[in-house]
């Protein structure tokens, strides 16, 4: 397995994981999931990076990072092919989203989730984020929000 950056051929790799997941555990996609898979293209022009997990040519897993407002950015999209094991695949492609943040002048990082999502909830806290409370989740799905600061 390589981690590499976004590839245009893993782009629907990328909006399918993250359809058939979101899908399958809340029953529809939201507004800003549409959004997020309209907009990759500018994403990645202002300095975001979708990372993927590849084996034999094969996408296992693809995770995005992107710049909010100043030094923090958001770590989303994390979605894996429901077709084929895993191996770590997950949080190989979080790692890399992470690490391209932290290169590129974040000073903290923040997910959006939902507490149902345990294998999602561990790799947060596994690199060392921390819940934190909002007044808004912005998604109906959302629950549960992390960070992680330098």
């Amino acid at each position: 397995m390589k981690i590499i950056p976004f590839e245009e051929r893993y782009r629907q790799d990328f909006i399918d994981f993250n359809t058939d997941w979101i899908v399958s555990n809340f029953g529809a996609l939201e507004e800003h999931d549409r959004e997020t898979f309209e907009t990759i293209d500018e994403a990645l022009q202002n300095g975001g990076m979708i990372f993927f997990a590849v084996e034999d040519d094969t996408a296992l897993a693809a995770c995005m990072a992107m710049p909010m407002e100043g030094t923090t950015w958001e770590i989303c999209k994390l979605g894996s092919n429901k077709n084929l094991p895993h191996k770590g695949a997950g949080s190989a492609v979080f790692r890399a989203c992470m690490d391209w943040a932290l290169a590129h002048g974040a000073q903290r990082l923040f997910i959006l989730s939902n507490r149902k999502l345990k294998p999602a909830l561990h790799i947060y806290e596994k690199f060392g984020f921390r819940e934190v409370r909002l007044d808004n989740y912005e998604y109906v799905r959302g629950d549960i929000a992390f960070e992680y600061t330098v």
